[in-house]
């Protein structure tokens, strides 16, 4: 049976023609993460986009979701790892490095900026992305030409 009569397409001859569309790369601060788990359904819901649309975390992201989940929403330790495995399956990690603190420093100092939050957006610009979401930081700042944060949050 030919191509054209099994309702198959085929001709080896044509060039093959690839277009990679790149999404944007996205990096989530650790309040996003955490609203997951918020009893706020909306923001629950937008978050967990969020996280299942591949945005970056960083090690850092990491260990203040497990603290505050630990200290402030009083989670024991049993409930908390299965959602840091979660976030680990679902989110590229960046590590945190000599050289994140060193832009982190930059950053705090050129943007004025708390040196944490500072750090968490050294590691977005470290991994390539180019929004940051996070409802504790100034919504709508360009940092270095490249990341723009974005409270998803926002009315």
């Amino acid at each position: 049976m030919r191509a054209a009569e099994s309702g198959k397409i085929s001709d080896s001859s044509a060039p093959v023609h690839t277009v990679t569309v790149e999404r944007p790369r996205t990096f989530a601060d650790s309040n996003v993460p955490l609203y997951i788990v918020s009893d706020d359904k909306k923001k629950a819901a937008m978050a967990e986009a969020i996280v299942r649309a591949h945005a970056f975390v960083s090690v850092q992201v990491l260990n203040e979701i497990a603290n505050v989940l630990h200290l402030k929403r009083k989670f024991p330790w049993g409930k908390i790892e299965p959602f840091l495995r979660l976030i680990r399956s679902l989110c590229p990690v960046e590590p945190l490095t000599v050289e994140s603190h060193e832009i982190a420093r930059r950053i705090a100092d050129r943007y004025k900026l708390q040196f944490y939050d500072s750090l968490i957006a050294a590691s977005a610009l470290r991994a390539g992305c180019d929004t940051l979401y996070s409802e504790d930081m100034q919504h709508g700042l360009l940092l270095e030409g490249q990341l723009r944060i974005v409270d998803p949050f926002a009315p």
